[in-house]
Order: structure tokens, then C-alpha cells, then sequence
């Protein structure tokens, strides 16, 4: 049997080239200067959606039935969809139920989806203040939300 340390690199060179950790360095360094600048000298942060009032708001109770199944209630209790492959109202679910296992909050409580008044489409977990904005995730993935707004 061959010896199989002859094939191993030597212990004395190093894995990652020094001008590569040098640059990643350079990096994280270039961050926190731009970031520490910000903050010093005030700078609005940016990215975020502009204010805007109410127009509709709606409260319903999402129930996950397993991997993709999802059930919606109204805000009486009463059935507005049972969907058995929910689709992107699926993934705000599992979205909604991993914010409240992290926060310890009953997982059978409301949210609220919010439409505001230049378009946007929110749901609100009031109750860890998770929110996610539906129109980041599509045009279709917003039109679930919408239908559940119009029923």
C-alpha cells in the first residue's frame, strides 16, 4: 500500500493564497468604513418602502396542513381557501410560523395583509413584527394576496 501522506500538500504552504485574504480583508474593512460613515454623518437609510396610509386591511388565520398545504380563515374563523398545494401563500405561512416558534408566540393567531394607498401589499404578523412586502416577490405571488383581499 502506497504511503498517502506523499500525496498530501505540505503542512508549510498555506490553502489560501495571501493576496486573497488580503483582499477579503480589504473588504470587510471597505464595509465598515462605508457603513460607520453612514451612521456618522446621519444618512437616511435607503431601500425602504416610502410611507403611505392605509387604504384596506383585512385580518385572516393561516393554518399550514404539512410541506405546501395551507388553510385560510377569515377573520370569523370561516373558510376562505383550503389550498392542498398553497403555493406562495405556503411560504408566508412556514415564513409567519418559524417567526413565532423563535418568538415563543401561539402559532394560531391572526395576520394582516394591508394594502396601502401607492400600491404596496403587506402582511403584518403584529404579534412578532414580521412583515414581508408581497410585491417584492411578484407580480403573481402578489395576486394570491390580492384574491384573498377581494373575497
Amino acid at each position: 500500500m502506497q504511503d498517502l501522506t506523499q500525496n498530501r500538500p505540505s503542512d508549510s504552504k498555506e490553502m489560501i493564497p495571501k493576496p486573497l485574504l488580503l483582499a477579503m480583508l480589504g473588504l470587510v474593512l471597505a464595509t465598515l468604513a462605508i457603513v460607520s460613515l453612514s451612521v456618522l454623518t446621519g444618512r437616511a437609510p435607503a431601500g425602504q418602502p416610502a410611507p403611505a396610509a392605509i387604504v384596506a386591511e383585512r385580518t385572516i388565520y393561516l393554518q399550514g396542513g404539512g410541506a405546501q398545504a395551507v388553510t385560510v380563515l377569515d377573520e370569523n374563523r370561516a373558510l376562505l381557501a383550503d389550498l392542498p398545494h398553497g403555493g406562495f401563500i405556503t411560504v408566508i405561512q412556514n415564513g409567519v410560523a418559524r417567526a413565532r416558534l423563535t418568538a415563543r408566540v401561539d402559532q394560531s393567531l391572526p395576520v394582516r395583509i394591508v394594502e396601502y394607498a401607492n400600491g404596496r401589499l403587506t402582511v403584518i404578523d403584529d404579534h412578532t413584527g414580521w412583515s414581508a412586502e408581497l410585491g417584492a416577490f411578484g407580480s403573481d405571488n402578489k395576486a394570491a394576496f390580492e384574491r384573498l383581499m377581494s373575497q
